[in-house]
């Protein structure tokens, strides 16, 4: 991305330029007058030029006058400069000069010009980092007389502006400069033209009475049409006066629209040294840059983009900025309303705004880029208060997952040429919650259900599903692309989940460990009881688009006495009040321990997987999964002491109970369930 340079043409060397030329043209009229032959017309012009303007002109190329069907003379390889400019910093070059005029108005000593056409002018500006407080010296020559020549038609051809610092090796164009102006008899100016920068195509019309004079001091009316599609959206159309007070260039009375809304307000250049801009504008509406969000030039599968951030340009001018607008769009971004106040000075520009209105909410901060040093660095801080999540994550970051209510705290500060290098090297501090929303396209209690048969790759997105939140809160604190959070925190009405993780910004890949809970009641969060644990902790690791989700196996086995707890709840929760849905539980684990399965019979697992037939399921599956991921495990179960009797031993003999009896034993409030006391045995020896 480049920054395009502004106020960088020089006035004075256009002004100039103009003086050049008439003068040149008043040498060639006097000269076919007198009849001094056209070898001599080189050195006569130069000097007129020089008294005239204070200027040097070189002529390196011909210098040629033809009388059929017109008079024309032409003029190649032109250069105007100021004698004290070494440097050579400050001048104009001109590939070509032509001028048609009638013989007749030469013969009168007011030379009439139909047609000049400049051809591949170019205007260099030297840029300076510092403003200097020296005053520009006033011209001591006698300025050209208004009525000493007339002009119908200019035309430029390929011109150029460039502006450069030698010393940075710093460089910026406005090439492909061509114009058609058309001056009428009541000094009226109209003319049309495009020019191109290095990233946006330009096209402009504008028109200026100078009918009474173009002296000093004295306002010009002026309207205006610009079209800039990189830029704006919709061409910008103004009037407003302007004046010419050397070196300044004030634009007064300025009002006008870009599109459908429209502005009114003031602006000024200072073109003494470094160009020093004053603004100060209010819109009804502002929309500026593209808002198509598809043409980004990168994608979560490609990473960030290296390519360079180029913000050079801001250490050749100053500016002072006051913007404010009912409405700003910037891409697809929209705030209403807006007031924002920057300042530009020595390569920094500082942002501030306040009471920025965004999607329901506000915003406070400030945004600070330092380009004074070869490597530029950015800062910001911000606060937001009751913002609509989703359409404010969605037009600036093309994240469209969460909504609800935001507030967030952010302190951010990087260093960087490029995305990925700012990215990788961003630190600060962000804290955010999220309120009465929901996570779009995912799940989580579906999620969660479904890690009990087998890993997960992805988010298991769909565009039908969501999880309901009260709740999402977190707190970053990130260290050179290192963002770690530790109080991750969700509560939902049917999920609940807790963690800590990494975030590698520069790299989009993350690393987190979540406890998820879910809660096996329509009551929500409200109920009276906890809401159930999965038992097992869930890892998420590897790119943040497309993650790989699976249950921590290792965690049950390093701390086996806190899983025996969690199973114990969760059997409580999931398996029926006796556990009796822990069949397919069981059977999984007698592979593991080469014995059937104790406690009850098929008749009993029956009955109860019919009264609670969510328990029957999950204990199956979560029975596989345990299987699976023991049998993974490279330490092995230990094997039972000797002296405790296996629980085959222990269990008698029993016949199925009475259906009234077994009714009557199901109502009643048990202590323990012996089935699931059977299983965590056979787990972890206890």
């Amino acid at each position: 991305m480049r920054v395009p340079f502004a106020g960088n043409i020089d006035m004075k060397a256009l002004k100039i330029t103009g003086a050049a030329v008439g003068a040149v043209i008043l040498v060639l009229a006097s000269l076919l007058i007198i009849g001094i032959p056209s070898s001599f017309l080189t050195s006569t012009i130069q000097d007129r030029v020089e008294r005239q303007t204070g200027y040097r002109l070189t002529i390196a190329g011909s210098a040629k006058i033809s009388l059929w069907p017109t008079l024309n003379v032409s003029l190649s390889d032109l250069t105007v400069q100021d004698p004290k400019d070494r440097d050579g910093g400050k001048r104009v070059t001109v590939g070509n000069v032509q001028a048609d005029m009638t013989l007749s108005s030469v013969w009168s000593g007011h030379p009439h010009v139909s047609e000049l056409i400049i051809t591949k002018p170019v205007v260099y500006r030297q840029l300076l980092r510092e403003r200097t407080n020296d005053a520009p010296p006033h011209s001591t020559t006698p300025a050209m007389e208004s009525g000493s020549f007339t002009v119908d038609r200019v035309k430029v051809i390929e011109g150029a502006i460039v502006a450069t610092n030698a010393r940075d090796r710093f460089e910026r164009r406005i090439d492909g400069i061509n114009v058609n102006a058309v001056i009428d008899a009541d000094h009226k100016i109209k003319f049309t033209g495009t020019a191109r920068t290095s990233e946006t195509p330009l096209k402009f019309d504008v028109k200026a009475d100078v009918s009474a004079g173009a002296a000093d001091r004295q306002n010009v009316p002026v309207e205006f049409t610009l079209e800039a599609p990189g830029l704006l959206r919709a061409p910008l159309t103004a009037k407003a006066e302007i004046r010419f007070t050397s070196p300044m260039v004030k634009i007064n009375s300025l009002a006008g629209a870009i599109g459908d809304g429209a502005f009114n307000g003031w602006a000024s250049l200072d073109l003494a040294s470094k160009p020093l801009v004053k603004v100060d504008l209010d819109f009804q509406r502002l929309a500026l840059g593209s808002s198509n969000t598809t043409t980004s030039t990168t994608s979560p599968a490609q990473g960030w983009s290296d390519e360079p951030i180029n913000l050079a340009g801001l250490n050749y001018v100053d500016a002072q900025v006051r913007l404010s607008a009912a409405q700003l769009d910037l891409g697809s971004a929209q705030f209403a309303p807006v007031a924002i106040d920057a300042t530009l000075a020595g390569g920094v520009l500082k942002s501030s705004f306040s009471n920025l209105g965004v999607y329901g909410g506000q915003a406070n901060g400030e945004v600070i880029f330092d380009a004074s040093s070869g490597s530029p660095t950015f800062a910001m801080h911000c606060d937001l208060v009751g913002v609509r999540a989703l359409p404010l994550l969605t037009s600036v970051a093309d994240f469209d997952k969460v909504d609800g209510r935001m507030m967030a705290k952010i302190a951010l500060r990087s260093a960087g040429a490029s995305q990925h290098a700012i990215m990788a090297g961003m630190s600060g501090t962000v804290f955010v919650v999220f309120q009465d929303g929901q996570i779009r396209g995912l799940n989580i209690a579906q999620m969660i259900r479904s890690l009990t048969s087998s890993p997960l790759n992805g988010w298991q997105e769909q565009q039908d599903q969501g999880t309901d939140l009260t709740q999402l809160s977190s707190s970053f604190k990130i260290d050179r692309g290192q963002a770690v959070t530790t109080d991750f925190n969700l509560v939902g009405p049917l999920v609940k989940v807790t963690g800590a993780g990494t975030i590698d910004l520069g790299t989009r890949m993350m690393g987190a460990r979540i406890e998820p809970k879910l809660v096996m009641t329509t009551q929500g969060q409200g109920r009276t009881a906890d809401p159930v644990a999965f038992g097992v902790p869930v890892m998420i690791e590897g790119p943040w688009s497309s993650p790989r989700i699976y249950p921590d196996m290792q965690g049950i086995m390093d701390n086996p006495d806190g899983a025996y707890a969690k199973l114990r709840e969760m059997g409580k929760g999931l398996f029926g009040p006796n556990g009796g849905g822990l069949s397919g539980m069981l059977g999984g684990l007698s592979a593991l321990t080469g014995k059937p399965p104790a406690g009850g019979n098929d008749a009993t697992t029956g009955n109860n997987a019919a009264n609670d037939p969510l328990g029957g399921n999950i204990a199956g599956a979560i029975g596989n999964l345990l299987q699976k991921g023991f049998a993974n495990q490279s330490r092995s179960i230990p094997a039972p002491m000797a002296q405790q009797p296996s629980p085959q031993a222990q269990a008698p003999a029993t016949t199925p109970a009475p259906p009234d009896q077994q009714a009557q034993s199901d109502t009643s409030a048990p202590q323990d369930s012996q089935p699931m006391n059977d299983v965590l045995r056979q787990l972890f020896n206890r």
